[in-house]
């Protein structure tokens, strides 16, 4: 499963298990409670759940794309 992270601050993928939109979700509000800046995000989700940061390519498409900064998780349509 790829998911992108798209804020403000950073556009990054992440690879790992496959995992539901309601665990991507309780897994991302778990992780972002316990950061104290957003930027901090994908490397405390790659700790936490077990995700890998890969480098970005626009070209690959994602399972799941979360938005940092209206906290939107979504299924991406391509």
């Amino acid at each position: 499963m790829v998911i992108e992270i798209d804020g403000y601050f950073h556009q990054v993928l992440l690879i790992g298990t496959s995992c539901s939109m309601e665990e991507l979700k309780k897994n991302y509000f778990e992780t972002k409670e316990l950061i104290t800046d957003i930027k901090d995000l994908p490397t405390m989700l790659c700790r936490l759940h077990q995700f890998k940061q890969i480098p970005y390519d626009d070209r690959i498409q994602v399972s799941y794309r979360i938005d940092t900064d209206t906290d939107r998780i979504y299924s991406p349509t391509y």
